[in-house]
């Protein structure tokens, strides 16, 4: 069920600069360079480049699909209020659930590497130092959104330098050719190299996504963003051309650059940063990846706050836990009870709990909250839907099911362990559904959607 919200919400003070900034922040495009990208050159080799050039390409036609439906059903429910407007009250609990796993387990997971990059001026516990980075953030996100959004702006300038440092040294001291990147080979692992194929590519294609997963938190800022029909679909793709700057042209760098391509499998990039320019380059990169773990951590606290903050609002739990989450700080205007309660049991997480093995269920879970939203975009030209005021993506129908089609085969290709893992996620969500959300239609889950 879905009507129009009348209260509480967010106010509209972000401008187009401020938004991207944001979303640029949750990609955290430096974080995914230095601590994803290391395992896809791994697995790919010199085909690392086609890869993360075949998961850009996919997130862009998911990157219209998000502008679409985010302006169609403009929401800080994101996924869920989009899902629910086009495919119903089930659909959309389901794309809450898998969602909320996200929010819950992506943050630590990368707050947990901090340790890992400063090692070159202290030791530090890895649990403690995720466990502290995830109390800052939690603690910094409480505030208003417009100073986040500066605070983001900093720290992001500072990791694009040092994502561009490693770019010129990589240029600098090449090795081979350019036609290795359109050639590509895959180290075995051995000392020996093999042929890239479309199956290595499609193995890693969840991955590479995962490198760009952020560009859709846009939408999770539609209310506050000012002319949001205007300026959502800008700021997606904005921050997700941007982030394919700062991630594939580094990376491309470090493929040409890198004494033998063996040293793809094991290596990354502060060694052969300092193999190029010396220790001292080395530790400015490592602190580089530290500012950008603690930008992604403070922005996905944000932003997940206000997930949180819009299922409360959409009464998705019982009365006294939606009342909690809704309230909004006197002064900052932030959901700052929903904020607190993604971010602390966060922290508590990456104290307590070894959770980077859960790191292949999460681009599963992504893979399948993707494939929701491509669904639901064939849906948007339905009758019910055709003339609502929204931006309208091009070449409609084909992207959509072109996203469709490559996303059902890279979940075919995935673990079963991980599917399995999926599967049941989905099974205690529809649980709750069916045993407390749908004997209600009236008094629990009915979406909301904003005004501009």
């Amino acid at each position: 069920m879905l009507k129009q919200q009348a209260a509480p919400s967010l106010p509209r003070v972000l401008g187009l600069f401020g938004a991207v900034m944001l979303t640029l922040s949750c990609i955290t495009p430096t974080s995914s360079l230095f601590i994803i990208v290391p395992e896809v050159l791994a697995g790919q080799g010199s085909g690392a480049v086609i890869a993360l050039v075949a998961g850009l390409v996919v997130s862009v036609g998911i990157a219209f699909c998000y502008a679409e439906l985010g302006t169609l059903a403009p929401s800080s429910g994101g996924e869920y209020a989009m899902v629910t407007t086009l495919l119903g009250r089930f659909a959309g609990w389901l794309t809450f659930g898998l969602s909320a796993v996200l929010l819950i387990i992506i943050p630590p997971i990368i707050a947990l590497g901090t340790a890992d990059y400063l090692s070159d001026l202290f030791a530090v516990d890895r649990s403690l130092a995720g466990a502290v980075v995830m109390l800052l953030a939690t603690l910094f996100a409480v505030l208003d959104v417009r100073s986040n959004a500066f605070i983001t702006g900093v720290f992001l300038a500072i990791e694009v330098v040092a994502a561009m440092v490693v770019a010129g040294l990589g240029f600098a001291h090449a090795q081979r050719d350019v036609s290795v990147l359109v050639s590509p080979v895959v180290p075995d692992g051995q000392g020996g190299l093999s042929a890239f194929s479309l199956a290595i590519l499609m193995a890693g294609l969840t991955v590479t996504m995962f490198s760009f997963n952020g560009f859709g938190s846009a939408v999770y800022l539609t209310e506050e963003i000012k002319q949001p029909r205007r300026n959502v679909p800008r700021t997606v793709f904005w921050a997700l051309g941007l982030a394919g700057v700062v991630i594939i042209v580094p990376t491309a760098a470090a493929v040409l650059g890198v004494g033998s391509l063996g040293d793809l499998v094991d290596g990354t990039f502060p060694d052969y940063v300092r193999a190029w320019a010396g220790p001292g380059f080395a530790v400015f990169i490592n602190l580089g990846i530290a500012i950008a773990i603690l930008n992604a951590v403070l922005v996905m606290a944000l932003q997940n706050g206000r997930v949180i903050f819009a299922s409360g609002r959409d009464r998705a739990w019982p009365e006294p836990v939606n009342r909690a989450l809704t309230r909004l700080h006197p002064r900052w205007g932030s959901p700052w009870v929903s904020t607190l309660a993604i971010g602390l049991p966060g922290a508590l997480m990456a104290a307590l709990f070894d959770i980077e093995g859960l790191l292949g269920v999460t681009s599963v879970v992504l893979t399948v909250v993707s494939l929701l939203i491509a669904v639901a975009a064939l849906r948007a030209r339905s009758a019910g839907h055709r003339e609502v005021a929204a931006w309208r993506m091009p070449l409609w129908p084909a992207i959509p099911v072109a996203v469709v089609a490559a996303l059902a085969y890279a979940l075919a290709e995935q673990s079963w362990v991980d599917l399995a893992i999926a599967g049941v996620i989905v099974a205690l969500f529809t649980a709750y559904y069916l045993l407390y959300l749908r004997p209600r239609p009236l008094t629990r889950w009915v979406v909301t959607t904003t005004e501009d």
